[in-house]
């Protein structure tokens, strides 16, 4: 079977929405400035021919990109995974043991992975240390900094 690709539900909405935009309303607006260079004449040397070939290619590679991980899509709900433990889909604040720090990590699938907002990886060395952890649970993950102390504070549904 083809390898499952872990999203949220709102990440596969995210995906869908780009991939209908990127149809119904980027490809056309491709095929148009194609064919507007192709009027201006010989299209051998032609920049404008050239670049919209260049943009019809990298859209069509993005669709075949998004196509391929709808199908391969599993949707995790986080209303259907138990709460008593961190799993994908689900919020962990915890606090870091050495700095007091508290830290909320939102776990998602690798291709909705977005650290900068908190949602990190399943298969990342935070996220794969915080599954299954319980509430007061400890997690000591290394790092390529060195090594981090969490300790899971609370786990719920964002």
């Amino acid at each position: 079977m083809a390898e499952e690709i872990l999203l949220t539900k709102e990440g596969y909405d995210k995906i869908v929405d780009e991939l209908e935009n990127l149809i119904a309303v980027r490809r056309p607006e491709v095929a148009e400035r194609i064919k507007e260079a192709i009027s201006y004449g010989d299209i051998s040397e032609n920049a404008e021919y050239d670049s919209a070939k260049n943009e019809q290619a990298e859209l069509e590679q993005r669709i075949d990109k998004l196509e391929n991980m709808v199908r391969k899509a599993k949707i995790i709900d986080g209303d259907e995974v138990a709460k008593d433990k961190v799993s994908l889909g689900l919020t962990a604040k915890v606090k870091d043991l050495d700095s007091g720090e508290t830290l909320e990590f939102t776990i998602v699938g690798s291709t909705e992975a977005d650290p900068f907002v908190g949602k990190i990886s399943n298969e990342s060395l935070v996220g794969a240390a915080l599954i299954g952890k319980k509430i007061e649970d400890q997690a000591e993950i290394q790092v390529p900094d060195g090594t981090v102390r969490y300790e899971i504070l609370d786990i719920y549904r964002k």
